[in-house]
């Protein structure tokens, strides 16, 4: 069973991300996002500096992120063929739900960037945590458009990069396990 949600514990042990191209309404609604992102702004943050930032794309806005996909993905790569094309307008209409993750590391702090850009990653899974345990699934992909300039100005101010794209719906489809490390490989028990 993924994402039971029994116990605490059982939800951090039996957590799977959605694929983003399965997940169906519903998604949150209105007063679930906010929650699932007021989870996100717990997130532990050196400094509080809050080197993040969301963005929702309300799903009245995804033909137009289609767009904007389509149009900067044509300007890099003017010969781009039909299902290059169509990949870009189904990156941006899959799921319900769609918020962008930004990271927005606060220049001159003392905090390293480094730091902070941890921060956005723990920020971005206590948002899946969050969705996970209101009951839906959620996916977060990086890819072509997390690196693409005019995507990134789309949604970002100043020097802020796209951390990710998160999806949130509901599985349509049963979620397979995938492989996980072996723990021995991991972990190890410090002896010098």
């Amino acid at each position: 069973m993924f994402n039971d949600l029994s116990s605490p514990l059982a939800l951090l042990q039996t957590r799977r991300s959605g694929k983003p191209r399965d997940l169906i309404a519903p998604g949150p609604d209105d007063a679930q996002l906010r929650q699932i992102l007021e989870v996100a702004l717990r997130t532990p943050d050196h400094g509080k500096l809050a080197p993040w930032r969301f963005v929702v794309v309300p799903s009245a806005r995804r033909s137009a992120l289609a767009e904007l996909l389509e149009n900067a993905y044509r300007a890099e790569k003017p010969d781009a063929g039909r299902l290059e094309i169509e990949a870009m307008h189904q990156f941006a209409h899959q799921a319900p739900t769609l918020v962008v993750a930004l990271s927005a590391p606060v220049a001159g702090s003392k905090i390293p960037v480094w730091e902070q850009q941890l921060s956005v990653g723990a920020a971005i899974m206590n948002l899946l945590h969050a969705t996970h345990a209101l009951g839906f699934a959620g996916g977060w992909l990086t890819g072509w458009p997390t690196y693409n300039e005019d995507v990134r100005a789309a949604f970002a101010q100043g020097d802020e990069t796209i951390a990710g794209f998160v999806f949130i719906g509901t599985p349509g489809k049963p979620q397979e396990e995938r492989p996980r490390p072996d723990y021995d490989a991991i972990v190890s028990v410090w002896d010098r």
